[in-house]
Formats: C-alpha cells, sequence, structure tokens
C-alpha cells in the first residue's frame, strides 16, 4: 500500500478546501486530496453568488440580523460575527486573485434572495461557483508548494494511538479501488455535504458525505444532524436531473404559481418568494399536495426576457438542453435537498473534537447557519473558514510522522463485490426523501430508522469497494439524521415536524450532539 507525507493534508477541493490550501502553502506542504476531478464539488454548482455587505447602503451589522432571522434563533453569534466582518475583505481577496463578479462600469451588480433585507450578492451571471472554483484551482495548480491529487477519496481519518491525535487519512482510488495512506502534521477536511443522502437533490454525484462519515467513525463529534435545507426551486421535469433553479431569478421577481395558475406565496409569508427556504419548500409542498401535482410554476413571463437570458445564461442553455419549452415564461419546480446545516462539530477557528483536526465549508457544523441557512451565506462561510482553518492548523505542524501506531483497519476490510451496494443506496435516498423530508412524523421517523437499522445488519462493515463505502457512508448518516430528527420535538427551520408544528424555546434551544 502506498503512503505520502505533507504538513496540510487537505480533503475536498471545493472553495473552503481550495482557499484553506492557498493560505496554508505559507506555512508548510500542502496536499489537496478530492474525490474526482478538482472542479466536482457544489461550489462549481454554485449558480446565486455570494453575500457580503460591501455596499454603501449596506452593513455587516445588516448581515447579522439576516442571517441570525434565517437560522431560526438557532446560530452561534459570534461565529456569524466573524462570518460578516471579516467576509468583505475575503471576497476582495478573490477579486484581487482575477475573479470576476458582474458590474456595470465601476459599480458592482448585487442581487437580492430570500431573506435578505438588501442587495448584497456578487454573482458572475449565474455561474458564480463555476467562476471562482476555476479561478482557485488555477492558482492551487501553479504553485509548487501545494500538490493536487484527483480521483482519490477519504475512507478513515487515522488517528495516533497514544495522543488520539489525527495523523492522516487512509484514501482509496476512485477507479482502482486501491489503498494508499497520507500521513500529515494536520487534516483540514473539506469534503462538502452529504446531499446525496436523498433522491432528489442539487448536489453532484460526490456528495455522499464521506467526511462526516470518517469523522464519525473516528469519534468526532458531529452535531445538528436534523437541520437539513431543501431549496425550493429545483427543475422538475421527470427523467431529468434535478438542475438548479437560482434563488436569483425570485431575487429579479419571479413568482411561484400552482399549476391552477395561482400566485400562493404571499398566502405563506410577508415576504412572498423572498422567505427563507424553509417556508417556501414547505409551502410548495402544501401546494403540490392541494393540487395533485408533482411541480409548480415559476413565472418569469412578466421580466425582460432578453433581459432574463442575459443575466441567467446558465439556466436558459440547460433548458434548452433538456428540451424545457421557455416560450410561456414558465419552469416547472419542486423542492430538492441542498445543504447539511449540521455536521461535524467545529469552533470558530475550526477546530474540531479531535486533535489535528479542523473542518470548513458544509463539513462542519460551527453554528454560523443555525436551523436554516441564508442563502449565498455558503460560499461565505467557506471562503472565511478556509482560511482560518489554515491559520489556525499551522499550531499542529511538525515534521515527526511516526510518533504512534496509526491504524487503518485495512485487515477488517473483506471483499464486498457480492454486495448490491448500488440497491442499499437508492433504498437510503428512498426512505430519506419519504419519511425524513422536507415534512416529517414519528411515525414515519421510527419507521425509516427500522428500516435504516435492517440494511445495516445485512451490510459489511468495513467494505472495500468505492460503492460499498458510499452506501456505508449515506447509511451512517442516515440514520444519525432521522435518529436527531426523532429526538426534537419540535419545528424549527429545516426540520420540521408535523406532529410538532411549533417552535418550542423552552424545551429545544440546544444541540444534539452525537458521537461514535
Amino acid at each position: 500500500m502506498s503512503s505520502c507525507e505533507t504538513d496540510f493534508l487537505i480533503v475536498g477541493s471545493g472553495i473552503a478546501g481550495l482557499v484553506a490550501a492557498y493560505r496554508a502553502k505559507e506555512y508548510g506542504s500542502v496536499m489537496i486530496i478530492t474525490k474526482e476531478k478538482a472542479q466536482d464539488s457544489n461550489t462549481e454548482k454554485a449558480q446565486g453568488g455570494i453575500a457580503a455587505a460591501i455596499d454603501s447602503k449596506d452593513s455587516p451589522f445588516l448581515h447579522l440580523e439576516d442571517t441570525l432571522g434565517a437560522g431560526a434563533g438557532f446560530c452561534d453569534t459570534d461565529v456569524v460575527e466573524i462570518l460578516v466582518n471579516e467576509g468583505p475583505a475575503r471576497v476582495m481577496e478573490l477579486v484581487d486573485m482575477g475573479v470576476c463578479f458582474d458590474r456595470e462600469g465601476s459599480a458592482w451588480v448585487l442581487g437580492q434572495e430570500g431573506a435578505h433585507s438588501k442587495r448584497r450578492i456578487l454573482h458572475a451571471s449565474d455561474a458564480t461557483g463555476w467562476e471562482i472554483s476555476k479561478k482557485l484551482i488555477d492558482k492551487c495548480r501553479s504553485d509548487k508548494r501545494i500538490t493536487l491529487k484527483e480521483g482519490s477519496f477519504l475512507v478513515d481519518l487515522l488517528r495516533d494511538s497514544r495522543t488520539g491525535r489525527c495523523r492522516g487519512g487512509l484514501f482509496m482510488d476512485s477507479l482502482s479501488g486501491e489503498f494508499s495512506t497520507c500521513h500529515c502534521g494536520t487534516v483540514i477536511l473539506a469534503t462538502g455535504g452529504a446531499g446525496r443522502l436523498y433522491e432528489n437533490t442539487t448536489n453532484p454525484a460526490v456528495a455522499t458525505g464521506d467526511g462526516m462519515a470518517a469523522a464519525y467513525r473516528a469519534g468526532a463529534v458531529l452535531m445538528d444532524m436534523e437541520f437539513v435545507q431543501f431549496h425550493p426551486t429545483a427543475l422538475s421535469v421527470k427523467g431529468l436531473p434535478r438542475f438548479l433553479i437560482s434563488e436569483a431569478v425570485r431575487g429579479e421577481g419571479a413568482f411561484l404559481r400552482n399549476i391552477n395558475g395561482e400566485r400562493f406565496m404571499l398566502a405563506y409569508h410577508e415576504r412572498a418568494e423572498l422567505a427563507p427556504r424553509d417556508v417556501v419548500s414547505r409551502a410548495i409542498v402544501t401546494e403540490m399536495r392541494k393540487t395533485g401535482s408533482d411541480h409548480v410554476n415559476l413565472d418569469f413571463s412578466h421580466l425582460d426576457r432578453e433581459r432574463f437570458k442575459k443575466r441567467f445564461p446558465n439556466i436558459c442553455r440547460t433548458c434548452d438542453q433538456y428540451s424545457v419549452d421557455l416560450s410561456e415564461g414558465l419552469i416547472p419546480v419542486a423542492p430538492a435537498a441542498h445543504y447539511i446545516m449540521g455536521g461535524v462539530a467545529a469552533d470558530k477557528d475550526c477546530k474540531t473534537s479531535i486533535p489535528g483536526l479542523y473542518a470548513c465549508g458544509e463539513v462542519a457544523c460551527n453554528g454560523v447557519h443555525g436551523a436554516n441557512r441564508l442563502a449565498s451565506n455558503s460560499l461565505l462561510e467557506g471562503l472565511v473558514f478556509g482560511v482560518r482553518a489554515a491559520e489556525h492548523a499551522k499550531g499542529y505542524i511538525e515534521h515527526n510522522f511516526n510518533d504512534g501506531d496509526l491504524q487503518c483497519n485495512i485487515e477488517e476490510r473483506v471483499p464486498d463485490w457480492d454486495v448490491s451496494w448500488q440497491s442499499v443506496a437508492s433504498a437510503v435516498r428512498s426512505l430519506m426523501w419519504d419519511k425524513v423530508g422536507i415534512v416529517r412524523t414519528e411515525s414515519d421517523l421510527i419507521q425509516a430508522i427500522a428500516e435504516l437499522e435492517k440494511l445495516k445488519e445485512i451490510c459489511p462493515a468495513w467494505p472495500t469497494s468505492r460503492r460499498g463505502v458510499e452506501a456505508q457512508n449515506l447509511l451512517t448518516l442516515g440514520l444519525l439524521a432521522a435518529r436527531a430528527a426523532l429526538m426534537r420535538k419540535e419545528s424549527r427551520g429545516g426540520h420540521f415536524r408535523e406532529d410538532y408544528p411549533c417552535k418550542d424555546d423552552k424545551q429545544w434551544m440546544r444541540h444534539i450532539i452525537l458521537q461514535r
């Protein structure tokens, strides 16, 4: 089994991992290991933009208020203050790197999205994530202090048997299935989320929660796993992927109408289409139930068509590619799993409960999003806390990689080629969508847990194939999310219990902590 050594091991190539690597190069050798191609991440898929209070009519304080409001009383205010105060400077650093956000003359073109009180979303047309990802990848590739290894994904974290410190990772080649290890001074986990837990999701195929599951197996604390954000508007056409239709479309004035042509959001929230995402998603589900439909329509027929095409070329191009007729100014949409607010518990400096292990971006849960993420705060979180992770992880850099025994569990792994892992993963996704989705009940959650436990009993604990590791990760995280959702007997943000439809601050202003 091959092995390598580095000072900083960064797992994941989204915005959090890339900016962490670019900052960490100043303090030691850096290796980025990523599952597929470097651009295969949720960052690359991000359309809407990145939120930052850079306008003279805006302020970090207003951004703070909006973030706290969307988070349903569950944000860590100290961490949100870091996000909104450090965010503008970090965004300008992206500009200095060559990221081209839209301008009109010398002025930034700022968009507005749900639950934002001001226009503060910088964007690059409707492909902001692609623009940011491309520039950061180019910067990392061109720096000799950074090694980028593609096509290798995290199986487990390695801990020192004497000190408990995280000292590297066990990886699997995505094509050959061969194992390798990387030993390091510190690990920065930036593996993204777990949207593929759900049958319908906007996330790419790589988002199987590998980092969260590996951290859990290593003994790290996970937190807030019941809080899952469903994006209200994903393309909803049978047989087609749930392509994200950016919230910026509603920010530019598009309306939501049920299949009877009725605009309905005014009846659900004072901000109508720009209400927080959890409110809009549940409203759409309610309307679909009322009308017996599998979608509602996003109506942009009253907007200037040429301006719409210029503002959202990627959406128009994708709809054309999928033969979705936009001539009437209607896009069929429905909610889809989009973002996990929970994850590996981390503090404001990205430290986890395991010495030497740092986490940033969607894999982490640091309290910045609370129970419901404010639109376009995810790229900002990855940017701000990716830098902070590198700055604080440098304290763990040493050049002694052999201060204890690092267990790989290789001897416990047996061939698993006879297991239908694809069927297991499909069953998990279906159960999560039907029973642990947008609207939850006690009976559904109990049934989901029972079915997931049955699946776990028939599956090898230590898979040797890629499909096996991914399916095992989905099983692990599905059980954690379902158990946390069953425990939390209230509704808050991305967690809605039909049998407990109200917030209960007296009983439930506390986090659900999960640790192996």
